[in-house]
């Protein structure tokens, strides 16, 4: 469990009917991560659809969800970036009957359940996945009979089958106080669906693999695979060598790596005949809330414009043991609030590749503070925050012209200096300025300042994926 991103879905725990043939207990094999596909996929070519003659006729055929009002005040939205909560639904209606009759009759739950995290201008897409057995508190809901649902703490996919969609959305919302936009939800089909509308995605195998239970049979090497060949080899198991939930897991998400990076290139996104492929795929599946109109849609895809593979990838919330069940699984504090301020807050998770800058001990830092804000007192606050933290802050004041946003301003030789405070600043630019004196770094407030001063997490969270990693490569 000291991996964040190791997804250790327990499964057979909650297993509702006697393990049957592969195909009837699809959903406890499945393991989450086609779900994420196919919203992904969606979420980010979906806006597209204005460019074409059927986009009224494909925008009909999207089932919507009256949305809680009170859900789009509940928490503060801090920026433009657009966070859209996407749930894979476990529903055994009409042609998803096949993977387990015995289900029929149940209350839906959310296989999947991903934020993802849209930042203006195409600068990131960052996919959020939140482990199912992750213990949370659950609000009171309206279910589906209209009566309500008492509060309680359970696993977060439980939410969904408590009160759908506008459950859900609450207790993330609540959980991660990251306001949250818009809410999709696809089904078991929808995978097959939007893969084979892609024309399939690509793989790659260490190994031969001949697994009877998922079906899946293929030689090591490259492939690509569609429909339910795709679905088997994202729930393969036993075939491997490593059969280990985490062997597979990893798999998943490469799986969703290498969908994302179909999805945005060119052969679909200039194809009329695939894009409309793709979009009556999940014109038949998708869900969504009822204010993500179509021109919310297509309003997305312009700013999603320079949005490219290399600005896309998938993170696990920080989780660990939940102590009364070993089991399941409870987020790890303080990392978990430290990262759901970042994404709140747009700031983008740095890459271990870029520039390695020297950290500068706190007291060798000569600092400005200036009001730019628009929060009285702003700068005065931040200054005896920063001198709790050992800073030596020269003076506090207000800047003679209000930036647009929050900066970092470094005279000559304070480089490292400037870099070092931006890790304790949401959203800060850091930028060389000939009028800040030599060794002094200026901090100035923006009108997107929060309040907050931020701890840094790790340049790259442990087992990162990324949309244009090599797929072959071993772990």
């Amino acid at each position: 469990m000291n991996s964040p991103l190791y997804l250790d879905y327990v499964d057979e725990t909650q297993r509702t009917e006697p393990r049957g043939p592969e195909g009837e207990s699809l959903s406890r094999n499945w393991k989450v991560l086609g779900w994420t596909s196919v919203a992904l996929a969606g979420a980010l070519v979906v806006g597209s659809i204005s460019a074409y003659g059927y986009a009224r006729y494909l925008d009909s055929g999207i089932s919507r969800v009256p949305v809680d009002k009170g859900l789009l005040t509940q928490v503060p939205k801090l920026n433009e970036a657009v966070n859209i909560l996407l749930l894979g639904s476990d529903s055994r209606k009409d042609g998803n009957a096949k993977y387990g009759r015995s289900l029929v009759g149940q209350e839906p739950r959310a296989d999947t359940t991903i934020l993802l995290h849209l930042s203006p201008g195409g600068r990131q897409a960052i996919g959020i996945s939140f482990p199912r057995d992750l213990m949370v508190d659950v609000p009171a809901c309206t279910k589906g009979d209209g009566s309500k649902s008492l509060p309680q703490t359970t696993m977060i996919n439980s939410a969904f089958g408590t009160g759908g969609m506008m459950c859900t959305w609450n207790t993330v919302q609540r959980l991660t106080n990251i306001h949250i936009d818009h809410a999709v939800v696809v089904d078991f089909n929808g995978f097959k669906g939007v893969v084979n509308a892609v024309g399939g995605v690509e793989i790659c195998l260490q190994e031969d693999v001949d697994d009877s239970k998922s079906g899946l049979k293929l030689k090591r090497g490259k492939h690509t695979v569609k429909g339910e060949q795709a679905l088997a080899y994202v729930r393969a198991r036993y075939g491997f060598k490593d059969g280990s939930d985490l062997n597979r897991v990893k798999r998943q998400q490469q799986f969703l790596g290498s969908l994302a990076k179909k999805a945005l290139s060119r052969d679909v996104l200039s194809n009329p005949a695939t894009l409309n492929a793709l979009l009556r795929s999940l014109t038949k599946t998708v869900t969504v809330d009822e204010n993500f109109t179509l021109n919310k849609m297509t309003d997305l895809a312009s700013k999603l414009k320079g949005l490219t593979p290399s600005k896309v990838k998938f993170i696990t919330v920080p989780y660990t043991a939940y102590a009364p069940d070993p089991n399941r699984v409870a987020l790890r504090q303080p990392d978990a609030d430290e990262f759901f301020s970042q994404i709140a807050n747009d700031t983008e998770i740095e890459d271990p590749t870029k520039k390695k800058v020297t950290n500068v001990p706190a007291a060798q830092i000569q600092v400005r503070v200036l009001n730019g804000s628009g929060i009285g007192g702003a700068a005065a606050r931040v200054g005896e925050a920063l001198t709790a933290k050992g800073y030596q802050v020269l003076s506090v004041g207000n800047p003679r012209k209000n930036p647009p946003s929050t900066q970092i301003l470094y005279g000559e030789g304070a480089e490292d200096a400037a870099t070092t405070l931006a890790t304790l600043i949401p959203g800060a630019k850091v930028v060389p300025s000939a009028k800040t004196t030599a060794g002094v770094v200026d901090l100035v407030l923006g009108p997107d300042w929060t309040g907050k001063l931020k701890t840094s997490l790790p340049k790259k969270l442990d087992g990162e994926v990324k949309a244009t990693d090599n797929i072959c490569k071993t772990a």
